[in-house]
């Protein structure tokens, strides 16, 4: 049995807000084996970014807090450690791309100097040793004239050339799990192919674990080994990236699918699932897709199904296969 290098068990990541308790993340179980690329979807609103900021503790607290569960890095549970000890793995052994990195970028400051302060914190290079494997990051990156933008601030690149940087940063300690929000939001198509690739080799050279969150199911379908599909803070299907699009079991799996366009087929209108996204509070009670689902019964208004097991590695979170199960066992 591999152990997987990144495994949630259980995971809620509430918000305290003015008007209630929100369980943003409620109840979330996922695994990454070593060399995986594992891909999160999910309308907006679905969790997928809190839960990557609950894997590296960065949720803001106030509001923000882990309330239960584990996350495990290796096998060591990291929810209970302090700040000094997670700065240790954050950058090292667990990186992040950001989904904006203008905002993650520290405008003060070169992006030289923010590569070098994270090698000689980790790596315990001196400068010059610092600044030398800096610009062979952003070489590796392809970035040119790498010697010259290391002495750039981030407001005189490009988005795409950000970008870039924030992976140069991501991966200069060689990380053995990276996590990708949303890492082509607001890019060219060019680019953001260009990034995809990086981050493709990264895991194909180096063996690094990738968990990429995105809205583009094209993108899962190329980059992705496994999916987890979620909705309202919870995980409603995970299987391989050929389970998922060939016979997705969840009807807002399917859903997701159906509003792809696609190239050998002429539509009035692209299909887009009825309804919105619920407003999460801790009182919710049956599915959380119900209101929104085709195939609904009077049991998924009532009861919340369980994530169970239908084929061989292939989950799904719903009432219609726990009653056809039922059916067959009878």
């Amino acid at each position: 049995m591999i152990q997987p290098i990144l495994k949630i068990e259980d995971l809620h990541t509430h918000f305290f807000t003015d008007r209630g308790e929100v369980p943003a993340v409620d109840g979330v179980d996922l695994y990454i084996n070593p060399g995986e690329v594992l891909g999160v979807v999910g309308e907006s609103g679905c969790g997928k970014s809190v839960t990557s900021l609950s894997i590296l503790k960065l949720v803001p607290n106030p509001p923000g807090k882990i309330v239960g569960g584990r996350i495990l890095l290796k096998g060591r549970d990291i929810v209970p450690l302090k700040e000094k000890e997670m700065r240790k793995i954050r950058g090292d052994s667990v990186s992040m791309i950001f989904q904006e990195p203008m905002t993650s970028l520290n405008p003060l400051f070169t992006v030289g100097q923010q590569i070098i302060e994270t090698v000689r914190l980790h790596r315990g290079l001196s400068k010059k040793e610092a600044r030398e494997h800096a610009v062979e990051m952003l070489r590796k990156v392809g970035i040119p004239r790498p010697e010259a933008i290391i002495d750039e601030y981030p407001h005189q690149l490009s988005g795409g050339m950000r970008q870039r940087v924030m992976i140069a940063m991501s991966i200069s300690c060689s990380p053995e799990l990276l996590i990708a929000d949303e890492p082509t939001t607001a890019l060219d198509v060019t680019i953001q192919a260009q990034i995809l690739d990086l981050i493709r080799r990264l895991n194909e050279e180096q063996g690094t674990a990738v968990m990429l969150i995105t809205h583009d199911l094209g993108v899962v379908a190329e980059m992705c080994h496994r999916v987890a599909v979620m909705y309202a803070g919870k995980v409603v299907e995970e299987g391989s990236v050929r389970d998922i699009f060939k016979n997705p079991l969840h009807p807002y799996t399917r859903g997701l699918i159906e509003s792809v366009p696609r190239m050998n087929e002429t539509r009035e209108r692209l299909y887009s699932i009825p309804g919105n996204v619920p407003i999460l509070s801790t009182e919710m009670r049956g599915c959380r897709f119900a209101p929104r689902c085709a195939n609904v019964m009077d049991v998924c208004r009532e009861s919340l199904p369980q994530l169970t097991l239908q084929e061989e590695q292939h989950s799904c979170r719903c009432w219609l296969h726990e009653v056809s199960q039922e059916e067959a066992v009878v």
